[in-house]
């Protein structure tokens, strides 16, 4: 394993050719069914097939991550210079042979290079998306409700997710660069999230709402929290620090355990390892556990209360029902993982969740204006008048 080739762009081609073939039919289903509508509908259509193709993608990158196969295929793009585990099947089984629970097996490798084509579909659709939405521009034919710029964002920011790919790959799942990876993940979810719901409020206005200045930053601090808790939780992930504490409320059968903060959050460093080259010490997993675990106790009660005053305050009512409801599955998978020692579907729901709030919060603030705005500029038209 440890002679091949980080990067071996001999199949990217072929590749390509596959992401293609597989973006094909979601393009195709929108044709179908949006063919004959109006060019900001089409777009709309197709801007939500891609979120929620990115959050299935999302959940296939943490099942990769958790089932161990983000080394399944030791180079990229491709596999040991193959398109797919097919034409790999001698070096994975040699692999396999001297290491049958290493990160090299023909299970694995099909985890991975799934997990590739999916990524590589989703970027054709993105970049379907932009080149549709600049033609419409620039035909002036239909007004389009959405700037080509958020499009083009959107296209950038998936090619860093793949060089984050790559990297995690090459850089054989260094810690740092996997957390990153997971983050600009979340991030491309949220991208594609405002331009769907700008598209939607562009056909019923109907959809945004006022609410009270203090409820947007309680709106914008639990987002901001809740990404800081994503970011603790990748950390704890990849540093496979979930089971450093089994037991709860306690860890370790105390309510302050042996920790050592200082190694856990050394971010620049190989997994597994210290910075200085030595292996990580229990603590260190300790502290990363524990502080993810802190942290969410604050998470939830932001999130709750959050939850309680949009159903009570606001007309943001069904958000608030999508986010008391996930709140609570990330409660109950969080305490899965933990008591359960780390059940498969129990993480990667914990992870899909987190996203799922960090889009219905998007959502919130995307569908929501402040009062005092509008306030400002009734007072602005009436002097004007």
């Amino acid at each position: 394993m440890d002679s091949v080739a980080l990067y071996n762009l001999a199949p990217a081609l072929q590749l390509m050719l596959l992401g293609v073939l597989l973006a094909c039919g979601p393009l195709a289903w929108i044709w179908l069914r949006k063919g004959r509508q109006s060019t900001p509908r089409r777009l709309h259509a197709l801007t939500l097939l891609t979120l929620f193709l990115t959050f299935d993608l999302v959940l296939f990158g943490s099942f990769t991550r958790l089932t161990d196969s983000g080394l399944g295929c030791p180079d990229w793009p491709g596999c040991y210079g193959s398109a797919s585990p097919v034409g790999a099947h001698a070096q994975i089984s040699t692999a396999q042979q001297a290491m049958p629970t290493g990160p090299v097996t023909h299970g694995k490798a099909w985890v991975e290079m799934i997990h590739r084509y999916l990524a590589t579909a989703v970027g054709v659709l993105i970049l379907t998306l932009t080149i549709a939405s600049w033609r419409a521009y620039r035909s002036g034919q239909d007004s389009l409700p959405v700037s080509p710029w958020w499009a083009t964002v959107t296209l950038v920011w998936v090619c860093l997710q793949g060089a984050f790919g790559a990297l995690t790959v090459t850089m054989k799942l260094f810690p740092a660069i996997v957390t990153l990876h997971l983050l600009g993940g979340v991030a491309l979810l949220l991208l594609l999230c405002v331009q769907s719901l700008r598209f939607a409020q562009a056909q019923q206005p109907t959809l945004q709402h006022q609410i009270s200045p203090s409820l947007r930053h309680l709106l914008w601090f639990g987002l901001l929290l809740l990404l800081l808790q994503l970011a603790l939780g990748g950390w704890v992930s990849t540093n496979y620090a979930v089971l450093a504490c089994t037991d709860f409320p306690r860890c370790q059968g105390q309510w302050w355990p042996d920790m050592n903060f200082q190694q856990g959050f050394e971010i620049w460093r190989e997994l597994g390892l210290s910075r200085d080259g030595q292996h990580i010490t229990f603590a260190a997993l300790t502290a990363i556990h524990y502080s993810h675990r802190l942290l969410a106790y604050l998470v939830i009660g932001v999130l709750a209360g959050l939850a309680w005053r949009l159903h009570r305050q606001s007309p943001l009512q069904v958000q608030a029902r999508w986010l008391a409801g996930l709140l609570l599955l990330q409660i109950l998978t969080g305490l899965s993982n933990v008591v359960l020692d780390w059940p498969l579907i129990a993480a990667v729901l914990h992870t899909g969740g987190a996203a799922a709030l960090a889009l219905v919060l998007t959502w919130s603030l995307a569908g929501s204006r402040s009062q005092a705005v509008e306030r400002v500029s009734d007072f602005s038209v009436s002097r004007l008048a």
